[in-house]
């Protein structure tokens, strides 16, 4: 198992992930490649696993040797258009003479964070070491955690705490960041801690830090959006009767996952055609939310607040 990052739910995701064994998938958020030594285990000689992320470091620490495998350095945002190129490279063309991009037999996305990132003081990604302010998932980023402490109106400061951590008194940590940055930039964990001390309940500071740096970091990572975009780029990406397999780790991310395999979009809104036809393209394979048991959780904490939806393409 590579120490990279633990996968969580692996032997469920991939199970619900691997139908033919001579497909063509996708792990969309490859981190320390547990969920593709698990899919490659699965697959015969023919088939092939494509593995995105935009970590630099996933990409440097990779220990999988495998000709099947084609591993991209990029957001996974990006998915159909990766999709349409590889139907192109293959030659595989539709009756019309062109390139839909429906290549997947299974696609999969992990959306936490890697163990890597948050046990790497230098990356930012956690309030347990007093390290540079960062947070980027990929260096190639120019916007920084520092950057929009220091720069954002409280206005916009509270919005995106409430909005992408739910965080209470959003507000007063809002007005605490731009007061504290008044007196000098804010610039590492350590700093943003003691700025907003004042209004981090002791009993339970350890939530509502978290709270608080999750919303800076899908701020930064533009994951919400990147989430969206990669949800609709999997749908036109996959085969009919395609898998699409999605592991989340808040309400922000399982709500959108949840309204776009119910209606098409990550708002919820049902929408119909004059003919009262929905357009969905998704279908949910199972009904209630797959969550870790106590041994995997007992080994893995960080797999606690995990939740695992799967979708079939219709």
């Amino acid at each position: 198992m590579s120490e990279y990052h633990i996968p969580v739910l692996l032997k469920e995701s991939v199970s619900a992930l691997v139908g033919n064994v001579d497909g063509i998938y996708a792990d969309a958020t490859f981190g320390g490649g547990g969920h593709s030594s698990e899919i490659l285990s699965r697959l015969s000689e023919k088939g092939r696993l494509i593995a995105f992320d935009r970590d630099e470091d996933a990409i440097r620490n990779m220990t999988i040797e495998d000709r099947r495998l084609k591993v991209i350095h990029n957001n996974f945002r990006f998915i159909h258009n990766y999709a349409i190129l590889e139907q192109y490279l293959s030659q595989a063309e539709d009756a019309a003479g062109g390139y839909d991009g429906m290549i997947f037999d299974g696609i999969i996305a992990d959306l936490g964070v890697s163990s890597h990132q948050f046990d790497t003081p230098e990356r930012g990604f956690s309030f347990r070491y007093d390290a540079p302010l960062d947070m980027r998932m990929s260096r190639e980023a120019k916007l920084t955690a520092a950057d929009i402490v220091n720069s954002y109106t409280e206005e916009d400061l509270a919005r995106i705490l409430f909005m992408w951590g739910e965080v209470e008194k959003s507000r007063k940590i809002a007005s605490l960041i731009c007061k504290s940055r008044q007196a000098s930039p804010i610039g590492t964990t350590g700093e943003l801690c003691r700025a907003i001390e004042p209004a981090i309940p002791s009993a339970a500071s350890h939530k509502a830090l978290a709270r608080i740096y999750q919303a800076l970091r899908i701020e930064v990572n533009q994951e919400m959006r990147s989430l969206e975009k990669f949800l609709e780029g999997a749908a036109r990406s996959l085969k009919t009767g395609g898998k699409l397999v999605v592991i989340t780790y808040h309400s922000l991310e399982d709500r959108m996952v949840k309204n776009f395999i119910k209606t098409g979009n990550v708002e919820g809104k049902q929408q119909r055609d004059i003919y009262g036809n929905t357009g969905n393209t998704l279908k949910a394979v199972n009904k209630k939310i797959i969550a870790p048991g106590e041994e995997e959780i007992a080994g893995n904490t960080r797999a606690r607040s995990a939740k695992m939806r799967v979708a079939e393409k219709i």
